[in-house]
């Protein structure tokens, strides 16, 4: 079975309601201007209205533009694949809301990831509600096509995407959340935080104690082998990611694979019987309804997830051998400037990877939100003792498959099923 994705600017076109004339999706971005707008664009095109009808809130600094406001019922922050999966849902309750994207793109978080990515999960099971995927179900989408129909999404459902604006703070007052943005404050009684898990590299202290001779870069920065220097290269943490770029550097470089194996699906990934059967099990069934915070077998794994991740899915250790690939035992600290491993052996490598994971960076969010351990107290995106204000994307937010693309939906349908209660129970 051949794993490259088909789609790209051709079999865009694909994604159009039958019937309707071939439109590419070139024309389709330009005659969408004001559906995905350009945050600072419009947040200029749009003071002067609010100004004439005294929504501009006070300033003593004349020399500067006063807050804007804007109220609506819900702020969606993130339009990735979760936060366009809430949307979708709340348009269809005819809700007022906007989606806040830092990035200038709808998709562009995909677009930075390294250059060789290519989804885990075949095609089937990458299409959000209401579209499927426009390639080959048996085919594995690359970060590119995928970043391109997460925009053709919010273009076809006329998600009210705002890009360039980056939120600086969420607080509350009284029984509405404001969200800020530079001069601009959204007023609102819901907010979903929809940016995911992913958003500040697990890095430890003692990698400053590195020579600085050593290029280090966090998995999320990483592109391609030419950012590195000549010389030897240790990724630190097994997980999927450390072995794909493992994989991905082999060839130019010697490589280092350092920590716990997570332990790997047992057959060919891309194979007849992994596709038909093994796949659709494991995502569909053991990932999305078996480990789950409602059943005792996932909550079981949930610790191990959060800690350890998933087991491999594309790389077995055979490839990693047969690539080259040195595997070793964890990164423990530093002896003169270079990694030790916990055995005591010290690798003179020129660059280390940090494939360490992620901490939520919810830390813009300035409310009581977080346990011990810095993670958010929260049941299937309701978050504890904040009535309005919802988390999606989380790992094992609900299930193992929360942060996989398969199970945006059903995470996103919870949370918006709640907004809609609430505004109903408001409105009586």
């Amino acid at each position: 079975m051949n794993p490259t994705s088909t789609l790209g600017p051709t079999s865009m076109r694909a994604m159009k309601p039958r019937g309707s004339r071939n439109i590419g999706i070139a024309e389709t971005k330009a005659r969408a201007g004001s559906l995905l707008e350009q945050g600072a664009a419009f947040t200029r095109l749009e003071a002067d209205a609010l100004q004439a009808a005294g929504g501009q809130a006070p300033s003593d600094d004349k020399t500067r533009p006063a807050l804007r406001e804007e109220h609506v019922d819900v702020v969606v922050i993130g339009a990735g694949q979760n936060g366009l999966s809430v949307g979708y849902h709340l348009a269809r309750r005819g809700l007022k809301f906007v989606i806040l994207e830092a990035r200038e793109r709808v998709g562009d978080i995909w677009r930075s990831r390294w250059d060789s990515l290519r989804l885990f999960t075949p095609a089937r099971f990458d299409g959000l509600i209401g579209m499927p995927f426009p390639s080959d179900r048996y085919s594995f989408p690359s970060k590119d096509d995928m970043a391109d129909y997460l925009e053709a999404y919010a273009i076809k459902f006329s998600l009210p995407v705002r890009t360039g604006v980056k939120v600086d703070e969420v607080t509350r007052s009284g029984d509405r959340y404001i969200v800020t943005s530079g001069r601009t404050r959204y007023v609102a009684s819901h907010v979903v935080a929809a940016a995911s898990s992913y958003q500040k590299p697990k890095i430890p202290d003692f990698a400053a104690l590195l020579d600085p001779s050593i290029r280090q870069l966090p998995s999320s920065a990483y592109r391609n082998p030419s950012q590195l220097n000549p010389g030897g290269v240790l990724l630190v943490g097994a997980g999927n990611s450390g072995a794909e770029i493992a994989m991905d550097l082999a060839p130019t470089h010697q490589v280092w694979l350092a920590g716990r194996h997570p332990g790997n699906i047992p057959v060919a990934y891309n194979g007849y019987f992994a596709m038909r059967l093994v796949l659709p099990v494991v995502f569909r069934l053991v990932f999305h309804r078996l480990l789950t915070v409602d059943t005792p077998m996932g909550r079981k794994a949930k610790p191990e997830q959060l800690s350890h991740g998933l087991p491999l899915i594309r790389v077995k250790p055979r490839d990693l051998d047969a690539a080259g690939v040195r595997r070793v035992s964890r990164v423990a600290g530093v002896q003169d400037g270079k990694p030790m491993l916990d055995d005591s052996q010290v690798l003179d490598v020129a660059n280390i990877i940090w494939c360490t994971g992620f901490r939520a960076g919810l830390d813009w969010i300035r409310l009581p939100i977080f346990d011990e351990t810095g993670r958010v107290k929260q049941y299937r995106g309701a978050v504890d003792g904040e009535p309005g204000l919802y988390v999606c994307g989380l790992h094992f937010q609900h299930s193992t498959s929360s942060t996989m693309i398969h199970g945006a939906a059903r995470d996103a349908g919870y949370v918006a099923d709640r907004i809609g209660e609430r505004l109903r129970a408001a409105a009586r």
